[in-house]
Order: C-alpha cells, then structure tokens, then sequence
C-alpha cells in the first residue's frame, strides 16, 4: 500500500498515476471527482480494463479539492485482495486551514479480511450464495499490533481513517485520547471531539489526536459495529519516550449494535462554515439550502432473488454490466449497450428484474435523493464524480413532510453515506459535472450481485468546457474495438 500526496492549486491541481496489471484490473479513486472528467474514473461502466501484463496512465485533475481519500481496484472482486492506498489532497500554503499544522499526518487504512482469496469469494457469490462473515480485520494490511505510530509527548497529530472494507462498519477509539473531528471527505468540519468514531465502508475520516498522557504505550482499537461477534484489532499508539511500557488503563470498549448511539453521532458532523475550502473562500459561501431541488429520486435497496439465484437491486433493478463501458458506447454513439432512463427514479413495486441501468439526468439540475433502506442492515452508499449535502437521516419512513426536519444550513458535504436500518437518509446535489458516474453500493457483495447503477450527466452543448475530450490513451473494448480516440 502507498499513501500518495498532492498539493492544490488555487484553480487546477493535476496528477499522473501509472498502474502496471498482471491481471485484468481498473483501478478507482474513491471520492476524486474527476470534475469534467469522467474518462479518468476508473470503474467498469467508464474504462476498459488494464490489459495484463500492461499499464495504464491516469490524468486526475485534482481541481477544487482538499482532504482525505483513497483507490482501490474496482473490477470484479480484486478489493477483496488488497491494492489499496491513501490519497492526501494537501491545502495550498497560502491557504489557511482551521487548525495548527500538526506534527505528523498518518494514515490508517481499517476494514475487514477473508482467509478465501478473491476468486473463491467471487465464486461464492457467483453460486447464489451471499459473503461469508469475515475472519478478521486488517489495520493498513497487518493484524494485531502490526502498527506502531511513534509520536513525541505534547504534540498534536493528524490521523486519516478510511474503511476499506468490503462488508462491515467499524469502530475506532484510542486508549487514553480524544478524538478532535477535522474534516470529513474533502470537508472541514465543526470540531467536535468524540471518544470514539464509526467509519462506514467507504468513508474517510480525519482527526486531531493530542498527546497529554504520560509517556507510555497506548492501544489504538478498530472493531466491527453491528456485528455478532464482534471482530477487533489493535495497533499501537508509541510515545517516543515512553521506553516501551504499557498503559496501565484498560483498553477503551466500543459500541457494538447500538444504532441511535451511531445516528446521533452522524447528525452532529456538521460543516465548518468559516472554514476556507481549496480556494481562499469559506466552504459554505454556497447556500445549498437555499437552492430549490428540480427532481426528486427515491433509491430503495433491497435483497432480492432472480432465476434462483440471489441477487441484490435498487428500484426492483439488478445491475448487469454490458460488453462494453458505458461511457465508451456513449461516446462513440453505439447502440444496444443501454438505455437512458433504463434505472427508475423510484420504486415500483414490481418484480426485481436484470437490467444494465442508466439514470438519465440534466447538466445543472438541482436534485434531491432519498436513500431508503427498509432491511435490517446498515447500508452504505457511494456517489462517482460528486459531492453532495447530506441534509436529513432519520427512522422510519421517508415522506414529504421528512424535509421539514432537514439540516438546510451547515449539513457535512461529502461522497459516501450510511442508511441505518429500517431509515432513511436524504441528500442535495448538484448535477455540474457532465460524465456517466457510478452510484452504488460499497457492501462489495451487493454491489457485484447488482445494487448499483450509472447516472449520465448529460449537456446538449457537447463543449469541451462541460466535458474534456476522450483521452489520447484510452483504452478501448467490447464493441468499441478497432476504434480510434484521437489524433496523437
């Protein structure tokens, strides 16, 4: 794993990534936006794969962000093996940033590990059959005390946490320390300090860690949540002077099943409004609330079963991939890959049923999206391309009358949410970012079995200011072999 590092620039902040492959592989970066840009995406529905044996160069523009994220591969079940790493978008130094440059920036990359490989877990789930429950959990690709972060006493230290699991939620605390809530996925936010912090699949957090204890050794906790058992690992929080001697606490616990412990911790994130973003301008000059929604969809996840097999959809559809990229058909016009508007925009009550789902949708429309979770589960949900307002979450059913209750002034932007069970949670977005953009599940063994789907962001203009022309390098597939991108 490799923790990568950018700085932004005031308007455009670009990167070169290389991939090598000795498999089939595409790789995406969870919550870069690829603004203009979704050629750069790295998922199925925008890219072909990495030929074996072969690699691939990304052209990221890093334009307007700051923050915490991380890649991964995306095809087929390669997350489940491993390939991940941070991504640290970095403030220009000109820009201030509401908190005292720390004394070190660690990253810690938590989620669940299966003893099967990728293949064998695919294969479970080719079968109709649903995950195993994972065997434990890797803390940056290492089991108990595999981790040392070594810290001078008095000091204050940055810590990014992402979720790179592939089927649970977990928990993190450390022995003996506040946790100073800095920013959320690209977002600084209001700096509330908590015992202990749940991390969604696919979430990033960061936080401020003091070091006002006595010089000892203290235990850095991640557990799973909502889970029986409940599956644990450790690392180690070293104070450089500390000569290797232990805290006499007991190490912290950590909630389990608690769901309205996690909800109410959820609902106090909130945007830091005097905070300035990537640009030297607070992050809320731009009133989301204010704004109004032209279009409402209602996403409801479910379980479902489709000629015997289990298979998992939203709005009764079960994604199937076509044999070619979507974005690809879409460029050079090919017909029979999808369908605009093939993925309803709310549910119909009728039988699940296998489709290649695409949401047709407008440049600059203002929408609202209600993520409905009717089973007994927390799901977590991911937006390619965008960040969005996560304005209301509550039990229950969602209605019209739920909006009365949304958070319309400071409500955390960011790029992945959780729906507890039997809940809801609801979102504004604006659609400035023209592209075919994944939304979809990060439960990996929902997402493979189907409970995704593509949003096309469509302007007629066809200007290169909406969208940048297809990459000089792209690599093409299915039908759209033998074609030609560009002149080099």
């Amino acid at each position: 794993m490799a923790d990568v590092k950018f700085k932004c620039q005031v308007l455009d902040c670009t990167k070169q990534y290389r991939f090598l492959s000795d498999g089939s592989y595409i790789h995406c970066r969870q919550g870069i936006q690829q603004r203009r840009s979704s050629w750069q995406d790295g998922v199925y529905g925008t890219n072909c794969p990495i030929p074996p044996g072969g690699n691939f160069t990304y052209n990221m523009q890093f334009k307007d962000q700051i923050g915490s994220y991380y890649y991964f591969p995306s095809l087929a079940f390669h997350k489940a093996a491993g390939g991940y790493g941070g991504i640290r978008v970095l403030s220009r130094p000109r820009i201030p940033v509401p908190f005292d440059p720390p004394a070190g920036d660690f990253t810690i990359l938590a989620g669940d590990w299966f003893k099967l490989n990728h293949t064998d877990l695919k294969g479970i789930l080719d079968s109709g059959n649903d995950l195993p429950f994972p065997d434990g959990l890797l803390i940056n690709g290492h089991g108990s005390n595999g981790n040392r972060f070594t810290v001078d006493q008095g000091k204050t230290y940055r810590f990014r946490v992402s979720n790179v699991g592939i089927s649970t939620s977990v928990n993190i605390r450390i022995q003996g320390h506040s946790l100073l809530l800095v920013e959320v996925e690209g977002s600084h936010t209001m700096q509330n300090t908590y015992s202990s912090l749940d991390v969604h699949l696919g979430q990033s957090y960061s936080f401020l860690v003091t070091t006002d204890q006595p010089p000892q050794d203290y235990t850095i906790v991640v557990s799973t949540r909502f889970t029986n058992p409940v599956l644990t690992n450790t690392a180690m929080l070293h104070y450089s002077n500390s000569n290797g001697v232990p805290a006499a606490l007991p190490p912290p616990p950590g909630p389990t099943i608690e769901i309205d412990w996690s909800l109410n911790q959820a609902r106090s994130i909130r945007w830091n409004l005097t905070a300035s973003g990537p640009r030297p301008n607070p992050q809320g000059s731009y009133h989301y609330g204010q704004v109004n929604t032209t279009r409402t969809m209602r996403l409801a996840n479910s379980r479902v079963t489709i000629n015997g097999k289990l298979r998992y959809a939203v709005n009764s559809v079960s994604f199937v991939p076509a044999d070619t990229p979507l974005k690809v058909a879409d460029f050079y016009n090919i017909q029979g890959v999808f369908t605009p508007g093939s993925m309803p925009d709310a549910l119909s009550g009728g039988p699940a049923y296998l489709q290649t789902a695409v949401m047709a949708s407008n440049m600059r429309d203002y929408v609202e999206v209600v993520f409905e979770n009717a089973e007994g589960s927390v799901q977590s949900w991911h937006i390619d391309g965008y960040a969005f307002w996560v304005v209301g979450m509550d039990g229950g059913q969602w209605t019209p009358a739920s909006r009365q209750n949304y958070n319309l002034r400071d409500a955390i932007a960011r790029y992945t949410l959780q729906v507890y069970p039997s809940a809801w949670t609801a979102i504004y977005m604006p659609l400035d970012n023209v592209g075919m953009w994944n939304v979809r599940s990060e439960s990996w063994g929902r997402q493979y079995l189907g409970q995704q789907f593509y949003l096309r962001v469509y302007s007629p203009a066809n200007s290169w200011r909406d969208e940048n022309p297809i990459p000089k390098n792209a690599l093409l597939c299915g039908r759209a072999s033998g074609r030609r991108t560009r002149p080099l």
